[in-house]
């Protein structure tokens, strides 16, 4: 299925099938729930009506930025497209990519209206995801105010890292939580996970990052089994495991966590959402978000 849809009043329809021919897209013509199919079923979406219009109608579908699909309203006369959600989501480049048919694009986004370019912009062009997306509002700042450094670290190697540090990693819709005993070797852990993403349905091409406790830093076994898988392991702190709800019982609660493979993979996914709660493994519990 495409990931663009041309949301349309009926008297628009043929300029909105043009430009659903130009991006390949696919078009809705409006209705009281035309957005809400969009919202369900797409990643873009161009609002060829007023931008009235189309804020009442997606107002009530907004739920995170980074969930939501971008939505780039272009005026009745098509003469501008203009980002009105997710603009450093894809929204600013569905607006580029109709100037094709001379219609302007209009963007507002603080960092690109200044010639610069933005965590999310730097992320998309290196083929990344951002770990901890609460960074890019901090970070985005800076850059409007100063140059900010981007270190490309090659690895192995660990990132200590504050809040107003955007972590770049590569692309993958799913993060693996991992929790296991101590001593565990690295092939015992390798099972676990391969074993864990095989019940998911899931490739490792598709994992993001792979996370657990910072009290597993000095783990030789389990660090040697996510560089062996090519992947990037985060560590974190009690705060943020301890901030996630629990779905399964856990034992982490002896080394005062509420629990280690569960909240590890929901910190720092996308969605928050649990596609495989905790399973043990031998020596290792595996969980999987998105």
């Amino acid at each position: 299925m495409t990931r663009t849809a041309v949301v349309a009043l009926d008297r628009f329809l043929p300029d909105a099938r043009r430009i659903a021919d130009a991006l390949g897209a696919e078009v809705i013509p409006y209705s009281p729930d035309a957005f809400q199919i969009a919202f369900a079923n797409y990643r873009r979406v161009v609002a060829l009506m007023s931008a009235g219009i189309a804020v009442r109608g997606i107002a009530p579908l907004l739920v995170d930025k980074w969930r939501d699909p971008a939505v780039v309203v272009v005026s009745p006369d098509l003469s501008h497209a203009v980002p009105i959600v997710g603009g450093h989501h894809g929204g600013n480049d569905l607006a580029r990519d109709l100037a094709a048919l001379g219609i302007e694009p209009v963007i507002t986004t603080a960092t690109e209206t200044r010639g610069l370019e933005s965590v999310e912009g730097i992320a998309a062009r290196r083929g990344c995801d951002i770990v901890n997306r609460d960074s890019t509002r901090v970070v985005n700042t800076a850059i409007l105010d100063a140059e900010v450094p981007l270190y490309a670290i090659a690895g192995p190697g660990i990132v200590v890292a504050g809040p107003g540090v955007s972590i770049l990693l590569r692309k993958g819709d799913y993060t693996v939580g991992v929790g296991c005993r101590k001593g565990v070797s690295a092939a015992e852990v390798t099972a676990a996970i391969e074993q864990g993403l095989h019940e998911a349905g899931i490739t490792p091409d598709e994992v993001l990052v792979y996370a657990t406790t910072a009290k597993k830093r000095r783990e030789a076994g389990l660090i040697q089994a996510i560089a062996d898988l090519g992947s990037n392991l985060v560590f974190l702190d009690n705060d943020t495991i301890n901030a996630w709800e629990v779905k399964t019982p856990s034992r982490a609660s002896m080394i005062g966590l509420a629990g280690v493979a569960e909240p590890a993979a929901l910190a720092v996914s996308k969605r928050k959402e649990l596609v495989l709660a905790k399973q043990a493994y031998g020596s290792v519990t595996v969980a999987i978000a998105q």
